[in-house]
């Protein structure tokens, strides 16, 4: 059975990368995404009173009603979260999580006294968000966590049975209902504005930019099909198994992963070996494996 990803037969597989070198890129990783994201957080996001959820969003709130420096908030709902996240889910929560709850705050405060380049509520919400979502792709990338209201997420969903989605989104939605209230309307629609960028460019940071396409080809000439996608696309494929709903009768499916460029060369070389051929085309979010992306245990 040929792999979607397969490479072809010349191509040395890679060496996976040693446990000390990936652990050391985590932690550079985690140390560079919390320093962008404490960066995004007093350039734009606390200059602008825009709470877009977490605890950064808590402790915008709490520096303008108490003027405290946001980075003591978070340090305070930090600890204790972790400390709770131990309790509750025992060496899950290790070293990386319990260094991104102290490391953020700390570059929070160290960079607290910064100029800010803009006074415009909405265009520090959009380079807000994509400064956070960059810092926090980065961690996530590395494997590693900042602590905050993640962990009170992932409690709620162990004690209730809520997903974690929907805790997540729950808990911000509840920080920035919060900054609508006590600072104002306004303010909570650019936190939304926020929180939505930081969505998205975390999706493009931990996917990456390019856009795969996975094919599934039904066809009474799998063997001519085949080897279109073997030897003139240059890519592999699987064998399934299918049975029509209909007639019952028993036809393989072809599965191949291709890149945006490659999908009309795709269809032509189907067509011109099976003009019969039914082909559904959709996106793929994220594809590992030799001839795509490593896999992040290889990273």
């Amino acid at each position: 059975m040929q792999l979607p990803s397969e490479p072809r037969p010349n191509k040395r597989r890679r060496k996976p990368r040693s446990r000390a070198f990936q652990e050391t890129a985590s932690v550079l990783l985690l140390i560079v995404g919390a320093f962008m994201v404490a960066f995004s957080f007093n350039m734009f996001l606390l200059p602008n009173k825009i709470a877009s959820g977490g605890v950064s969003g808590i402790s915008v709130i709490v520096n303008a009603m108490l003027n405290i420096p946001p980075a003591y908030t978070q340090w305070v709902l930090n600890i204790p979260l972790f400390i709770a996240g131990i309790f509750f889910f025992g060496s899950r929560f290790g070293i990386k999580t319990a260094v991104g709850s102290v490391v953020l705050p700390l570059f929070v405060l160290l960079t607290a006294h910064w100029t800010p380049p803009t006074q415009n509520p909405l265009l520090a919400a959009i380079y807000g968000g994509l400064g956070v979502g960059i810092g926090l792709g980065l961690v996530f990338r590395g494997r590693a966590s900042t602590g905050g209201l993640d962990v009170a997420a992932q409690i709620i969903h162990r004690l209730t049975g809520l997903t974690l989605g929907i805790a997540v989104a729950t808990l911000d939605g509840l920080v920035i209902l919060s900054a609508g209230i006590l600072i104002s309307p306004e303010n909570a629609l650019y936190a939304l504005i926020g929180l939505f960028v930081t969505s998205k460019t975390i999706d493009v940071v931990q996917s990456g930019l390019q856009t795969s396409k996975a094919a599934f080809i039904v066809t009474t000439q799998p063997d001519k099909v085949s080897q279109a996608v073997l030897i003139d696309l240059d890519r592999g494929l699987t064998k399934l198994q299918g049975e029509g709903g209909y007639t019952g009768e028993h036809r393989p499916v072809l599965l191949t992963v291709v890149g945006q460029n490659e999908v009309s060369r795709l269809k032509a070389l189907v067509r011109e070996a099976d003009p019969g051929a039914f082909v559904i085309i959709t996106s793929a979010a994220e594809v590992l494996g030799e001839g795509f992306h490593d896999h992040p245990l290889n990273k």
